[in-house]
């Protein structure tokens, strides 16, 4: 659905964006992630045609995004980081509006708007003013509008950044219904990791520059680790740093007779961003990445 390559951004002498090249791949759940200033935000503008590149290739769909950006735009659907839609007009109202844009007319427009508002389910509140909306309702409409002119591609630029915990659930409920119901693809990026825990694809983005890619759970292997505590009962502490939660079977079988607590904690993608975009290590020490995970023993 996407092909980059050696794609570069530049403003001045700063790059943004320096010789990045990766894929995703259609109906996935992809995440971009990165601190701020990463060059997140910068690439999904470009991927979006609202930016120009410096240099390098984009295509989505297909579609070569600098010589065909209207078509681009007709495959896409945006929620920004923040919204652009009108507080003085209702939901419906502002759909009708956005979706006019894509040059959706009369029993047409009528139709994506009411399907949008059914997939978000906003039926109960299509006559209310946006400016009215709780945080989690604005969020709701923001994705109808991005869903008004049916896209293949949604881009989600940090969608629930602000929101409580419960209401940053239901709209993930609501992003993942969409995905699997339509076949959507879903181009992502976030601050919250346990979010990005639910990709198919995950790029990891530093200084403009891709520094790892993977599943979750590659990511986690290569790039993280989990740690094994045992207490003794004459009241020793031991930690131990583990490629994988299976090494800490022949551990435990050699503390087994005075064992008096075990726990382990897993690595998390918390501790892989960190580990490769900080350099300080929270549970996990830095394994690089082998053509195996498989143990070479824990480590006291």
């Amino acid at each position: 659905m996407i092909q980059i390559e050696s794609l570069f951004k530049a403003y001045g002498n700063i790059k943004a964006v320096n010789g990045i090249s990766f894929s995703v791949k259609e109906g996935d759940l992809f995440s971009l992630l990165g601190t701020n200033g990463a060059g997140k935000s910068t690439t999904i503008g470009i991927l979006t045609t609202l930016l120009a590149k410096t240099s390098g290739a984009v295509t989505v769909g297909g579609i070569d995004a600098a010589k065909n950006p209207e078509r681009v735009r007709e495959l896409i659907g945006v929620v920004f980081q923040e919204s652009v839609l009108d507080d003085k007009l209702t939901v419906r109202e502002n759909l009708m509006v956005r979706g006019s844009l894509y040059g959706l007319r009369g029993a047409r427009l009528k139709s994506c708007v009411n399907e949008a508002i059914r997939l978000t389910a906003l039926g109960e509140l299509d006559t209310r003013l946006y400016g009215r909306l709780s945080g989690g309702q604005r969020r709701r409409t923001d994705i109808a509008r991005a869903l008004v002119n049916t896209p293949r591609l949604l881009f989600l630029d940090e969608p629930t950044t602000g929101l409580d915990p419960k209401t940053r659930r239901d709209i993930w409920r609501l992003i993942r219904n969409l995905q699997k119901s339509r076949g959507m693809t879903v181009f992502l990026t976030t601050h919250y990791m346990e979010e990005a825990a639910e990709s198919d694809d995950i790029v990891i983005i530093h200084k403009g520059e891709i520094k790892a890619r993977g599943t979750p759970t590659q990511l986690k292997a290569a790039y993280c680790t989990d740690l094994l505590k045992i207490t003794t009962t004459d009241g020793r502490y031991n930690e131990y740093k583990l490629r994988s939660t299976l090494e800490a079977l022949p551990i435990i079988e050699r503390h087994k007779e005075n064992i008096a607590n075990v726990e382990i904690i897993n690595g998390t993608l918390d501790d892989v961003f960190l580990n490769l975009t900080s350099g300080k290590n929270s549970l996990c020490e830095f394994f690089p990445p082998t053509d195996s995970t498989a143990a070479a023993g824990g480590m006291n």
